[in-house]
Protein backbone atom coordinates (compact mmCIF):
# COMPACT_ATOMS: atom_id res chain seq x y z
CA UNK A 1 0.00 0.00 0.00
CA UNK A 2 1.31 3.43 -0.90
CA UNK A 3 1.86 5.55 2.23
CA UNK A 4 0.80 8.63 0.26
CA UNK A 5 -2.55 7.21 -0.78
CA UNK A 6 -3.11 5.67 2.63
CA UNK A 7 -2.52 9.05 4.28
CA UNK A 8 -4.93 10.69 1.84
CA UNK A 9 -7.57 8.09 2.64
CA UNK A 10 -7.14 9.00 6.30
CA UNK A 11 -7.53 12.68 5.44
CA UNK A 12 -10.69 11.99 3.44
CA UNK A 13 -12.08 9.61 6.06
CA UNK A 14 -12.67 6.79 3.57
CA UNK A 15 -10.76 3.65 2.54
CA UNK A 16 -11.22 3.20 -1.19
CA UNK A 17 -12.26 -0.15 -2.61
CA UNK A 18 -11.02 1.09 -5.99
CA UNK A 19 -7.81 3.02 -5.28
CA UNK A 20 -7.56 4.06 -8.94
CA UNK A 21 -10.49 6.47 -8.41
CA UNK A 22 -8.54 8.31 -5.72
CA UNK A 23 -5.45 8.46 -7.93
CA UNK A 24 -7.50 9.72 -10.89
CA UNK A 25 -8.89 12.59 -8.82
CA UNK A 26 -5.36 14.01 -8.64
CA UNK A 27 -4.59 13.86 -12.37
CA UNK A 28 -4.88 17.22 -14.11
CA UNK A 29 -5.51 17.23 -17.85
CA UNK A 30 -2.17 18.97 -18.49
CA UNK A 31 -0.33 15.92 -17.10
CA UNK A 32 -1.86 13.65 -19.73
CA UNK A 33 -0.88 16.03 -22.53
CA UNK A 34 2.74 15.41 -21.59
CA UNK A 35 2.32 11.76 -20.59
CA UNK A 36 0.30 10.22 -23.39
CA UNK A 37 0.92 6.66 -22.20
CA UNK A 38 -0.28 7.23 -18.64
CA UNK A 39 -2.63 4.45 -17.56
CA UNK A 40 -5.31 6.80 -16.22
CA UNK A 41 -7.80 9.45 -17.26
CA UNK A 42 -7.85 13.05 -16.04
CA UNK A 43 -10.00 14.12 -13.12
CA UNK A 44 -12.45 16.07 -15.30
CA UNK A 45 -15.27 13.49 -15.26
CA UNK A 46 -15.00 13.11 -11.48
CA UNK A 47 -14.97 16.91 -11.19
CA UNK A 48 -18.20 17.10 -13.21
CA UNK A 49 -19.92 14.63 -10.90
CA UNK A 50 -18.52 16.17 -7.74
CA UNK A 51 -19.63 19.66 -8.77
CA UNK A 52 -23.25 18.56 -9.18
CA UNK A 53 -23.28 16.56 -5.94
CA UNK A 54 -21.65 19.40 -4.02
CA UNK A 55 -24.37 21.82 -5.10
CA UNK A 56 -27.06 19.39 -3.95
CA UNK A 57 -25.54 18.62 -0.54
CA UNK A 58 -24.82 22.27 0.27
CA UNK A 59 -28.33 23.30 -0.80
CA UNK A 60 -29.90 20.54 1.30
CA UNK A 61 -27.79 21.41 4.35
CA UNK A 62 -28.54 25.12 4.13
CA UNK A 63 -32.25 24.35 3.72
CA UNK A 64 -32.11 22.28 6.93
CA UNK A 65 -29.97 24.67 8.98
CA UNK A 66 -31.81 27.89 8.13
CA UNK A 67 -35.54 27.10 8.00
CA UNK A 68 -36.50 30.80 8.04
CA UNK A 69 -34.17 31.93 5.22
CA UNK A 70 -35.92 32.85 1.95
CA UNK A 71 -34.95 31.35 -1.39
CA UNK A 72 -32.82 34.34 -2.38
CA UNK A 73 -30.65 34.15 0.71
CA UNK A 74 -30.25 30.39 0.41
CA UNK A 75 -29.14 30.77 -3.21
CA UNK A 76 -26.57 33.39 -2.26
CA UNK A 77 -25.23 31.32 0.64
CA UNK A 78 -24.84 28.28 -1.58
CA UNK A 79 -23.08 30.30 -4.30
CA UNK A 80 -20.53 31.67 -1.82
CA UNK A 81 -19.88 28.26 -0.23
CA UNK A 82 -19.18 26.45 -3.50
CA UNK A 83 -17.49 29.20 -5.52
CA UNK A 84 -13.93 28.63 -6.73
CA UNK A 85 -12.09 30.72 -4.09
CA UNK A 86 -13.93 28.98 -1.23
CA UNK A 87 -13.13 25.48 -2.51
CA UNK A 88 -9.55 26.45 -3.34
CA UNK A 89 -9.07 27.76 0.20
CA UNK A 90 -10.20 24.42 1.64
CA UNK A 91 -7.93 22.52 -0.76
CA UNK A 92 -4.97 24.64 0.39
CA UNK A 93 -5.79 24.04 4.04
CA UNK A 94 -5.83 20.29 3.37
CA UNK A 95 -2.56 20.58 1.38
CA UNK A 96 -4.07 18.62 -1.50
CA UNK A 97 -1.96 20.33 -4.16
CA UNK A 98 1.16 18.51 -2.96
CA UNK A 99 -0.15 15.35 -4.63
CA UNK A 100 -1.61 16.91 -7.80
CA UNK A 101 -0.15 15.51 -11.05
CA UNK A 102 0.41 18.43 -13.42
CA UNK A 103 2.14 18.90 -16.74
CA UNK A 104 5.56 20.53 -16.41
CA UNK A 105 4.41 23.74 -18.11
CA UNK A 106 1.31 24.05 -15.93
CA UNK A 107 3.37 23.42 -12.81
CA UNK A 108 6.04 25.98 -13.71
CA UNK A 109 3.45 28.69 -14.34
CA UNK A 110 1.85 28.37 -10.91
CA UNK A 111 -0.70 25.66 -11.64
CA UNK A 112 -0.27 24.05 -8.24
CA UNK A 113 -1.57 27.23 -6.59
CA UNK A 114 -4.12 28.12 -9.26
CA UNK A 115 -7.54 28.39 -7.62
CA UNK A 116 -9.38 26.80 -10.54
CA UNK A 117 -7.13 23.71 -10.35
CA UNK A 118 -7.53 23.44 -6.58
CA UNK A 119 -11.31 23.82 -6.71
CA UNK A 120 -11.48 21.24 -9.51
CA UNK A 121 -9.40 18.86 -7.42
CA UNK A 122 -11.74 19.27 -4.46
CA UNK A 123 -14.77 18.56 -6.66
CA UNK A 124 -13.02 15.54 -8.22
CA UNK A 125 -12.41 14.12 -4.75
CA UNK A 126 -16.09 14.51 -3.94
CA UNK A 127 -16.88 12.65 -7.17
CA UNK A 128 -14.41 9.89 -6.35
CA UNK A 129 -15.88 9.44 -2.87
CA UNK A 130 -19.37 9.28 -4.31
CA UNK A 131 -18.51 6.68 -6.94
CA UNK A 132 -16.47 4.49 -4.59
CA UNK A 133 -18.39 4.73 -1.35
CA UNK A 134 -21.76 6.23 -2.18
CA UNK A 135 -23.54 9.13 -0.55
CA UNK A 136 -22.33 8.75 3.05
CA UNK A 137 -18.54 9.38 2.72
CA UNK A 138 -19.05 12.11 0.11
CA UNK A 139 -21.57 13.93 2.30
CA UNK A 140 -19.40 13.55 5.39
CA UNK A 141 -16.35 15.00 3.62
CA UNK A 142 -18.29 17.99 2.28
CA UNK A 143 -19.89 18.89 5.60
CA UNK A 144 -16.64 18.47 7.51
CA UNK A 145 -14.54 20.61 5.19
CA UNK A 146 -17.12 23.26 4.29
CA UNK A 147 -18.74 23.41 7.71
CA UNK A 148 -17.38 26.85 8.58
CA UNK A 149 -18.80 28.37 5.38
CA UNK A 150 -22.21 26.83 6.01
CA UNK A 151 -22.32 27.76 9.69
CA UNK A 152 -21.95 31.49 8.94
CA UNK A 153 -25.37 31.51 7.32
CA UNK A 154 -26.75 34.73 5.81
CA UNK A 155 -24.12 36.83 7.60
CA UNK A 156 -21.36 35.06 5.68
CA UNK A 157 -23.02 35.31 2.30
CA UNK A 158 -21.30 38.48 1.10
CA UNK A 159 -19.32 37.62 -2.00
CA UNK A 160 -15.68 38.63 -2.40
CA UNK A 161 -16.33 41.41 -4.92
CA UNK A 162 -18.87 43.05 -2.61
CA UNK A 163 -16.52 42.70 0.35
CA UNK A 164 -13.66 44.36 -1.53
CA UNK A 165 -15.95 47.15 -2.72
CA UNK A 166 -17.12 47.80 0.85
CA UNK A 167 -13.54 47.74 2.14
CA UNK A 168 -12.53 50.46 -0.33
CA UNK A 169 -15.64 52.55 0.32
CA UNK A 170 -15.02 52.49 4.07
CA UNK A 171 -11.62 54.07 3.46
CA UNK A 172 -12.93 56.57 0.90
CA UNK A 173 -10.79 54.97 -1.81
CA UNK A 174 -11.78 54.68 -5.43
CA UNK A 175 -13.66 51.52 -6.38
CA UNK A 176 -11.56 48.47 -7.30
CA UNK A 177 -10.70 48.29 -11.00
CA UNK A 178 -10.92 44.97 -12.86
CA UNK A 179 -9.03 44.26 -16.08
CA UNK A 180 -9.18 41.19 -18.33
CA UNK A 181 -5.56 40.13 -18.86
CA UNK A 182 -6.27 37.32 -21.31
CA UNK A 183 -9.03 35.22 -22.83
CA UNK A 184 -8.04 31.78 -24.03
CA UNK A 185 -9.71 28.65 -25.35
CA UNK A 186 -12.46 27.95 -27.89
CA UNK A 187 -15.78 29.78 -27.76
CA UNK A 188 -17.52 26.93 -25.91
CA UNK A 189 -14.75 26.65 -23.28
CA UNK A 190 -13.38 30.11 -22.60
CA UNK A 191 -10.76 30.69 -19.89
CA UNK A 192 -10.52 34.22 -18.47
CA UNK A 193 -7.67 35.77 -16.48
CA UNK A 194 -8.49 38.97 -14.62
CA UNK A 195 -6.51 41.36 -12.42
CA UNK A 196 -7.95 43.74 -9.84
CA UNK A 197 -6.24 46.98 -8.85
CA UNK A 198 -6.79 48.91 -5.63
CA UNK A 199 -5.41 52.46 -5.59
CA UNK A 200 -3.67 51.83 -8.91
CA UNK A 201 -1.81 48.77 -7.59
CA UNK A 202 -2.62 45.20 -8.64
CA UNK A 203 -3.58 43.24 -5.55
CA UNK A 204 -5.26 40.17 -7.00
CA UNK A 205 -5.36 37.88 -10.01
CA UNK A 206 -8.06 35.35 -10.80
CA UNK A 207 -9.05 32.81 -13.42
CA UNK A 208 -12.32 31.20 -14.42
CA UNK A 209 -14.58 29.92 -17.15
CA UNK A 210 -16.26 33.33 -17.30
CA UNK A 211 -15.31 36.89 -16.41
CA UNK A 212 -17.46 37.03 -13.30
CA UNK A 213 -15.86 33.93 -11.80
CA UNK A 214 -12.37 35.27 -12.55
CA UNK A 215 -13.21 38.61 -10.95
CA UNK A 216 -14.44 36.88 -7.77
CA UNK A 217 -11.19 34.95 -7.49
CA UNK A 218 -9.16 38.12 -8.07
CA UNK A 219 -11.15 39.95 -5.38
CA UNK A 220 -10.60 37.06 -2.95
CA UNK A 221 -6.84 37.25 -3.46
CA UNK A 222 -6.89 41.03 -3.06
CA UNK A 223 -8.73 40.78 0.26
CA UNK A 224 -6.18 38.26 1.49
CA UNK A 225 -3.27 40.50 0.52
CA UNK A 226 -4.92 43.49 2.14
CA UNK A 227 -5.26 41.50 5.35
CA UNK A 228 -9.04 41.47 5.37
Amino acid sequence: MSDKWGALEGLLGHRFRDRSLLEQAFVHDSYLHENRNAATASNERLEFLGDAWLDYIVAEELFRRFPEAPEGELTKMRAVAVQTPSLAKVARELKLAEHLSLGRGEDQTGGRERASNLAGLYEALVGALLVDGGEKPARKFILRTLGDHLEKGPAGATDFKSALQEYCQARRWEAPSYRVVSTDGPVHARHFTVEVAVRDEVHGRGEGSNRREAEKEAASEALERLGV
